[in-house]
């Protein structure tokens, strides 16, 4: 495992942060849910091409936003396996602790409302089309 990967997992595993990203002394984390986090990066207008990133759950929408970001490895505590057959299919270094078979939503009743909006998506670009118009009808809510 790379160095970046390694520290990104460490300080993911302390507890501090649901998302961090780290390329040699650069790192960013947020401790925000979902995928407010790599929203939020992605509007930053910064580069994250080659960062190492691990996270607390990856599922699909998740995975499609990393693959836009251009980071170059994802570790994730809990990814699903459609996640990490689309991140192994963009030569994205995938790992985790658990795999499981998909994101269910907070309560638990369901999938992911994320991971559902993004189950027919042709592209990473439409992909985030359709996460960007899932997450303002939950906010309009």
């Amino acid at each position: 495992m790379d160095k970046d990967l390694e520290q990104a997992k460490e300080m993911l595993v302390s507890g501090e942060y649901t998302c961090v990203l780290c390329k040699g002394a650069i790192i960013h984390t947020s401790t925000k849910s979902g995928v407010i986090p790599l929203i939020e990066f992605l509007d930053s207008n910064q580069s994250y091409q080659s960062f190492a990133a691990a996270d607390k759950v990856v599922g699909k929408a998740a995975a499609y936003l990393y693959i836009i970001m251009g980071v170059q490895s994802v570790y994730a505590l809990v990814m699903s396996k459609p996640a990490f057959e689309l991140l192994c299919q963009y030569n994205i270094a995938a790992s985790y602790k658990t795999l499981s078979p998909e994101i269910t939503n907070r309560n638990g009743t369901g999938c992911c409302p994320m991971d559902h909006a993004v189950q027919d998506a042709n592209s990473p670009e439409n992909a985030l089309i359709k996460i960007k118009q899932t997450l303002q009808n939950l906010t309009q809510k």
